[in-house]
């Protein structure tokens, strides 16, 4: 096995496998053209016609890799197009004559006798440069289609990067925008009532835990998402006062294995506690449901507004900095998966988002630290 890992090696390193393929090209094409393997292997055991199949193989070759890795650089891909196509014209026709010169010796030593240039045309027309032509179409179009897998491998690595900068970007937005709403509603809570203010804060600190230990990955368990999301709700909920309502609907059983985008639906709760309504004749309320069927997750959240005040009515319709990242989130990362309606009814806010969700057993999945 040694033996031959090494004999492969060296082939590789050395491009020896080059040969082999010029070999069997030039052979099955003999074959097609001149009558049969057996013909062919007949004629090629004689000195002179092996010479002849050789110099097939040489300055064949020698045509097209100059034409792969001197033209289609200098020429080709700097779009200089006329002389690419006059130099390859040359490179053809000058591949097509070298390739006579073993028929040219053949005539003079061993027919003894000189060649007519009818004779010579003849071999150049009917053998050298329809070879020679097959040749450079057969090396162009692996070279030019290794070249476009290339292309698009690279292109489909930059795509990548692209949006995993612009996910991480959206991603480090929300993060600020959350703490700074929470950190601010702690605040408030503290001169109100210290009991809650404690819980608020014990509630908060689970809360960075999650994220610290939880949210470095692209998908994380559902479960743990929706844990999230009560928490954040509790939490609100402590600094409510008397005239808000809040009907939380979140699925107690376990989703399995599905994954979700973590902190997609985080922006729409926020934002309705942010634009709830602050009635004091009437209930301020929000309503929030989340069920599943099957893999597709059916989230419901509305909250009621304040219609008098313009400046709420734009904020709700138009949404800050957490709704367009989300917006953008699911067109990266749930494309033709996923459903969103934003609509504004009377005094209602409301938000429609379907999900197409998918399981994840990826060991990358990271267990919930205390």
């Amino acid at each position: 096995m040694n033996v031959i890992k090494s004999i492969y090696d060296w082939v590789i390193k050395y491009k020896v496998y080059h040969l082999v393929f010029w070999f069997v090209y030039h052979f099955t094409w003999w074959i097609v053209f001149k009558g049969g393997f057996i013909k062919v292997f007949d004629q090629i055991s004689q000195p002179s016609i092996f010479v002849s199949f050789i110099s097939f193989i040489i300055f064949q070759a020698i045509g097209v890799y100059f034409c792969l890795y001197y033209l289609i650089p200098r020429y080709l891909e700097k779009s200089r197009y006329l002389s690419y196509i006059i130099l390859v014209i040359i490179t053809i026709l000058t591949m097509a004559i070298l390739t006579l010169i073993p028929n040219i010796i053949e005539y003079y030593f061993y027919t003894e006798r000189q060649v007519s240039l009818s004779e010579l045309y003849k071999v150049f027309k009917k053998s050298t440069l329809p070879s020679s032509i097959g040749s450079m179409t057969l090396g162009m179009s692996i070279k030019l289609t290794k070249n476009w897998l290339s292309s698009q491998k690279q292109q489909q690595r930059l795509e990548k990067e692209k949006l995993e900068t612009e996910l991480k970007f959206l991603k480090s937005q929300f993060n600020p925008h959350f703490l700074f709403n929470t950190i601010n509603s702690i605040f408030v809570l503290i001169n109100k009532n210290t009991v809650m203010a404690t819980e608020s804060l014990a509630k908060f600190s689970d809360l960075l835990r999650y994220q610290l230990y939880e949210c470095n990955e692209h998908q994380i368990l559902l479960d743990k998402e929706l844990s999230y999301l009560r928490s954040f709700i509790e939490l609100e909920e402590l600094r409510q006062n008397d005239n808000f309502i809040i009907t939380a609907d979140l699925p107690l059983t376990s989703s399995g294995n599905l994954s979700i985008a973590p902190f997609l639906l985080m922006p729409f709760i926020e934002n309705a506690f942010k634009h709830v309504s602050q009635h004091n004749n009437k209930p301020n309320q929000i309503d929030i449901k989340i069920h599943l069927m099957d893999n597709q997750l059916v989230f419901k959240i509305s909250n009621t507004v304040t219609q008098n005040e313009k400046t709420s009515r734009d904020a709700v319709t138009y949404g800050g900095l957490g709704l367009k990242n989300v917006k953008r989130r699911l067109e990266l990362l749930y494309p033709n998966n996923h459903k969103l309606e934003l609509n504004q009814r009377d005094d209602k806010y409301i938000v429609d988002l379907t999900l197409n969700l998918e399981a994840n057993i990826s060991p990358q999945l990271k267990p919930y630290v205390l």
